[in-house]
């Protein structure tokens, strides 16, 4: 018998706390991986070779077609490859990824985060915007048909067609849907022309004057008299154009499930490519990516480094950057892969030219910080 019972054993305070914050880091955790975030996740898409095939079709009728198909004009064998680049993104206008893969993208060399918003902002469907990203396909694909052939020597016929007039702007009530805009100021716009031609004319006119625009309306030429408006430091008319290319020979480009303008400039190599003597990349393995101008000019796009790693993942050792990416190339190239920064698809020729006959590539333009 005992008089006095043992005093009860106290708990580590340190011990309950280390407990409290395993139990509240498993709780965040778990909310972590179901809640979703404001953000999408850019990752590497498939890679596609223009100057190669694409598996279309389904099951027993899945064939290999080729990207470019030309006829019409005499064509000439290719090799290696001209590879156009994709980005995937996890996530649309209505899922988001959750908080755990984001912080995942963030430490992964070959990811990035946007904002949602970014892609679809407020009120857009994913919808709305995949059906925007296949009609900017479309229209880069006819652009980079011009651009090769522009490139060539060969002129282009073309019609620059008023889609839309933004109500109250400067063309409200002078232009219409259908106009065909055949000059302005001066500047004809019935050859070797786009819509980067009408604007950068547009911006060179200003605001201070009237511009001179003659359309074709039904068949009746008409010269109006219009004053661009500014819009956030830039002159506008306030109409959207599509153009109508007569191509002398026919050329195809055949690519399913893949949207957005960003393949414009690798679509006019594969064309200078087929449709000239000799293997423009020398047999290497090039990617590349930049939007394209009738002009030959080549323009920015998104998710560069996810492209960058995606052409090393496919096997490639040259990359075309668009020189107005370089803020974003520098420091995240992948190693092992050669990136020359291109404004032009002038400059874009020669330095394949350059590269594939073995020369020196030490003169050729690169991004540096």
């Amino acid at each position: 018998m005992t008089l006095f019972a043992p005093e009860p054993r106290r708990r580590s305070r340190s011990r309950t706390l280390g407990w409290a914050f395993l139990v509240g880091a498993v709780l965040i955790g778990l909310l972590a991986s179901f809640l979703p975030s404001p953000y999408l996740i850019e990752v590497p898409g498939p890679v596609y070779n223009t100057i190669g095939t694409q598996r279309q079709g389904e099951g027993k009728d899945a064939k290999d077609v080729e990207l470019i198909q030309i006829s019409g004009r005499k064509t000439y064998p290719t090799k290696g490859a001209l590879d156009m680049l994709t980005v995937g993104v996890q996530g649309d206008a209505t899922h988001r990824p959750s908080w755990t893969s984001v912080i995942r993208a963030l430490f992964t060399k070959s990811q990035a985060v946007i904002p949602a918003s970014a892609i679809y902002p407020p009120g857009t469907t994913t919808e709305q915007v995949s059906q925007q990203d296949s009609a900017d396909m479309q229209s880069s694909q006819q652009s980079a048909v011009a651009a090769a052939l522009v490139q060539q020597g060969i002129r282009v016929p073309t019609e620059l067609v008023v889609g839309t007039v933004q109500p109250g702007s400067a063309a409200d009530g002078q232009l219409r849907k259908g106009d065909v805009v055949t000059a302005f100021d001066g500047t004809d716009l019935t050859r070797d022309a786009d819509a980067t031609t009408l604007r950068e004319a547009v911006a060179k006119h200003g605001t201070s004057s009237p511009a001179t625009v003659v359309v074709d309306r039904d068949g009746t030429a008409r010269t109006l008299r219009i004053t661009p408006r500014d819009q956030d430091g830039t002159p506008l008319l306030g109409v959207g154009v599509t153009e109508r290319y007569d191509f002398p020979f026919d050329v195809t480009i055949t690519l399913q499930d893949v949207g957005g303008p960003s393949a414009g400039m690798m679509f006019a190599l594969g064309i200078i490519d087929e449709i000239t003597p000799g293997a423009l990349n020398g047999g290497k393995h090039v990617a590349g990516t930049g939007t394209i101008s009738i002009d030959g000019e080549v323009g920015a796009i998104g998710g560069i480094r996810q492209k960058m790693y995606g052409a090393k993942d496919a096997g490639a050792t040259v990359f075309l950057a668009p020189a107005d990416n370089c803020d974003e190339v520098v420091g995240h190239v992948p190693e092992g892969l050669d990136v020359y920064k291109v404004a032009t698809l002038d400059q874009a020729v020669t330095d394949l030219q350059t590269i594939a006959s073995g020369g020196s590539t030490a003169k050729l333009a690169r991004c540096t910080s």
